[in-house]
């Protein structure tokens, strides 16, 4: 099978390396950290030849990349515009959510029009207050504010257009909910759902989630406490009425279903859903399918999950851990030379059970060092027989990966594994130069 993934990002990197197990991959863009049997391809998608497209960021599906290929006869992995709404719009997701019964924090939305009322609201009602951008904002439009002048602040900021441009426009304010993330992913064929396993991801840029939100600085797959009950239960609770109600709005959603949970005591929540794989939760559960990633997801694009047996996985634990730009993220530094990586962009301390994910790499000269291009640049995966021992693995493959300022979180996974999650953890982002 020939399957060509949509994308340049570490996501996209995880699935190529997966579907590569199995198929003839290639990758547009792609980044030169893909490397053989990868191919990578300045083609654009519609002038491509594959049995499958699967498309990896959120952008294109709320554009309507995958429409216009369904329209040309292609088998595509990923949903239509009308369902890629559901991240496209957080405003528009909570009314689903609403309209489908599914447990969520308490809402309110406000357009650019509105910032009055806007700071009427969270004046009024008790925080903490969670202010997100309304619109696409790579995973950083989500400020959780622990005082009322920081969440007026926030919301000025985001309405004016200052802080994310058009995207945050309109925002939503939540309510914080207590407990513990998770991150469920669910692919999804039309009419039959399938749960992966569930992932923890680490959204601030600092130990001990101190500092701003990013798009993650690191995951771990499986979440060991997790038994198979919950996931049903979260299945039951969270996905299945959400299905039920793209389906009675005539929504034909063949793709995956990112449920961004916080697990508490009066059950779970849906913090969000995303429309695509998760980064970098797809860098834990994806290398950890033990069956046919190709077959998978060709069952999810052409509505067939039912024909073929669930999605199996190893036994190991994975644990990746995220390298980013000084100054992620809100004004990460860009081209800097990048130490300790080989010829195909992988660690020299690597070996057995460690992948590097590139994320924001180029590499002008072939022959030349990679160089950082974007605020995530580098995830490093390593799989073993227990959480510990991958935590273990992983920080010790990132050792020799140096750059000038790189930033890395040092307590992936800490608590998980039962590890020192470790004191004196920087307050500021800048704090955490290697």
């Amino acid at each position: 099978m020939k399957v060509c993934v949509v994308g340049s990002g570490g996501r996209e990197h995880a699935l190529a390396h997966v579907l590569s197990r199995t198929a003839d991959v290639v990758v547009s863009p792609g980044n030169p950290g893909m490397a053989d049997p990868i191919r990578v391809t300045g083609r654009p998608v519609h002038e491509i030849e594959a049995d499958l497209v699967v498309i990896g960021p959120e952008a294109p599906l709320v554009d309507g990349l995958a429409d216009r290929l369904r329209a040309e006869g292609r088998a595509v992995m990923g949903p239509g515009a009308a369902g890629a709404l559901l991240e496209g719009s957080k405003g528009f997701m909570k009314q689903v959510l609403a309209e489908a019964g599914v447990p969520t924090a308490r809402f309110a939305a406000f357009g650019a029009a509105q910032r009055d009322e806007a700071l009427a609201y969270v004046r009024r009602v008790p925080g903490p207050w969670v202010v997100k951008t309304d619109g696409l904002a790579a995973g950083k439009g989500v400020l959780v504010a622990r005082t009322l002048e920081e969440a007026e602040a926030d919301v000025a900021a985001k309405l004016s257009g200052t802080a994310f441009g058009a995207a945050g426009h309109r925002i939503v304010i939540e309510e914080a909910l207590e407990g513990e993330e998770c991150s469920l992913l669910v692919l999804f064929d039309g009419t039959t759902a399938v749960p992966l396993l569930p992932a923890q991801d680490f959204k601030r840029v600092g130990d001990e989630d101190r500092g701003p939100n990013t798009g993650g600085m690191g995951a771990y797959a499986p979440m060991p406490h997790i038994a198979e009950a919950q996931i049903d239960a979260i299945m039951a609770t969270a996905v299945e009425p959400l299905i039920a109600t793209l389906r009675a709005r005539g929504i034909d959603y063949r793709g995956v279903l990112y449920a961004g949970l916080m697990l508490g005591d009066d059950g779970p929540k849906v913090i969000e859903y995303n429309v695509r794989f998760g980064d970098p939760e797809a860098q834990v559960v994806l290398p950890l399918l033990s069956c046919d990633a190709a077959e998978l997801f060709m069952a999810v694009a052409t509505g067939t999950l039912q024909r073929i047996p669930s999605p199996t996985f190893s036994a190991d634990a994975a644990v990746c851990v995220v390298l980013a730009s000084p100054g992620y993220p809100e004004a990460p530094r860009t081209g800097d030379p990048i130490a300790g990586l080989d010829a195909s962009g992988q660690s020299t301390a690597g070996g057995a059970g460690v992948t590097v994910f590139h994320a924001g790499t180029s590499r002008p000269d072939p022959a030349g060092p990679f160089l950082t291009s974007g605020g995530r640049v580098l995830g490093v995966t390593a799989l073993a027989p227990t959480l510990q021992a991958a935590r273990a693995k992983a920080y010790a493959a990132l050792e020799p990966i140096h750059w000038d300022g790189m930033l890395v979180r040092g307590d992936i996974a800490a608590r998980a594994a039962g590890d020192p999650v470790g004191g004196g953890a920087p307050d500021e982002a800048e704090e955490l130069v290697r």
